[in-house]
């Protein structure tokens, strides 16, 4: 999984992509796993850090880390392949 370096994100949750013009907001949690995902870390980090931090059971947390995951690909925030 590789995040869009041309994404923007701001401290805030809004999210720029300056390629398409999208811009969208995200909530406190998705900025959270915005910026993990731009640090590198695994879906399989992500499950558990959010797991952890948020006492929530794995299924939860797996079917929902999903769909945000294919909210960010869908608008190009991220994506299955390297681009340059």
């Amino acid at each position: 999984m590789y995040f869009n370096k041309n994404i923007s994100i701001s401290e805030t949750g809004f999210i720029f992509n300056p390629i398409t013009g999208e811009s969208f907001s995200t909530n406190g949690m998705g900025h959270e796993i915005l910026r993990k995902l731009q640090s590198g870390n695994s879906i399989e980090e992500l499950t558990t850090y959010i797991k952890n931090a948020y006492s929530v059971d794995q299924d939860t947390v797996e079917k929902d880390l999903a769909d945000f995951l294919l909210v960010l690909k869908i608008h190009h925030i991220i994506t299955d392949n390297y681009v340059v």
